[in-house]
């Protein structure tokens, strides 16, 4: 008897190959189109790629398009034909903007209007849930190459308006300097993704607001005590309060920068040292201010049955959208900490262009 993989277990091949360089191939009706991250493209798989199918062309965010001085005529994407001579560094100067200077003339582009863009808008957020730059770069082909992964479009779309349930892996014990009443539930998305964290303290009542802090990792912050942000200062005050409180719970979401990932976090900041805020450097990305899914947050105190929180944060995106996946937000508690010199543009762009109350 044949084994049969699921549609979750597909996109975790699919994330998994663009991130080592391998193309997948995308169906849509009866197009078919091999399709693979630009910041994994080498020369070689360029190559390929020129040798299974005709007109290639990338696809960018209209932000990142922004920067390229590109129209996104797709709304949210834009698509560029890929000239014939063009090699693998043009290609990644198109996503990539720690290139920008070393490549800033690219154009004229010749841009692609005409037919469907579902294919491109599905490789994108392919690449960004794969933590990869996101842009991607397309070729039909008039039959799929052996070899190489096979996903239905529709069936992606699909899955992607469906909330991949969070399933708890295991909980201990864990003595904390703030209580030794404390243990650490674990969570795992169905899809093979990020693991994120519960540190409950104490036993809160299920049947009151429980105090809790919804926190996205930082390691530059948490773990090795970067001046550039408040998360560590954050972090620690806010496990504090619990402690104080003698319960509550602290979600530790697998969410680092802002939901981009550590490594295109390292090139936001590259960017801000050229002198661009954050929310600037995350737009040249390809980004959107922020890309995190604070649902996740709701969906595990759920599971660990309570219905409303005194949530620590100074973000107002976040209590909304607690709300909006049902958890009510009794209290909004401030936590004004960590302020160097170094953040303090840092913080005032979060105040001034993602509404934080600081």
């Amino acid at each position: 008897m044949p084994f049969s993989v699921t549609l979750d277990e597909k996109i975790a091949r699919a994330r998994a190959d663009l991130r080592m360089g391998v193309p997948v191939v995308l169906r849509e009706g009866a197009a078919r189109v091999v399709v693979a991250a630009i910041e994994t493209l080498s020369s070689e798989r360029l190559a390929q790629m020129r040798d299974v199918g005709d007109a290639l062309h990338i696809a960018v965010t209209n932000r990142r398009a922004e920067t390229l001085s590109a129209p996104a005529y797709d709304g949210d994407l834009v698509r560029i034909a890929v000239p014939f001579d063009a090699p693998a560094t043009w290609v990644h100067a198109m996503a990539d903007p720690s290139l920008d200077l070393v490549m800033p003339m690219k154009g004229p582009f010749l841009y692609l209007r005409d037919g469907s863009a579902l294919v491109d808008r599905t490789i994108i957020r392919l690449c960004k849930t794969a933590g990869l730059l996101p842009g991607a770069i397309l070729a039909p082909v008039a039959e799929e190459p052996e070899g190489l992964l096979v996903l239905e479009v529709a069936e992606i779309e699909a899955g992607a308006a469906l909330r991949m349930p969070l399933d708890q892996i295991a909980h201990a014990r864990v003595p904390l300097h703030v209580s030794q009443k404390s243990r650490v539930h674990v969570y795992r998305k169905r899809d093979g993704g990020e693991e994120h964290y519960a540190i409950e303290v104490g036993r809160p009542a299920r049947d009151k607001p429980v105090l809790s802090r919804l926190h996205s990792a930082c390691f530059t912050g948490d773990v090795i005590g970067s001046l550039k942000c408040d998360c560590g200062p954050q972090l620690q005050a806010a496990l504090a309060q619990i402690g104080i409180e003698g319960e509550g719970v602290l979600l530790y979401l697998n969410q680092e920068g802002r939901g981009i990932g550590l490594a295109n976090k390292m090139r936001a900041y590259s960017l801000q040292d050229q002198g661009f805020d954050t929310v600037e450097a995350n737009h040249r990305l390809g980004f959107e201010d922020d890309e995190r899914d604070f649902r996740l947050g709701a969906e595990i105190l759920q599971s660990l049955g309570f219905k409303s929180t005194r949530l620590m944060t100074n973000n107002p995106a976040k209590v909304a959208r607690m709300e909006e996946a049902g958890i009510a937000v009794s209290e909004r508690v401030p936590l004004h900490v960590g302020r160097t010199a170094q953040n303090t543009g840092y913080l005032d762009t979060k105040a001034k262009k993602s509404g934080h109350l600081l």
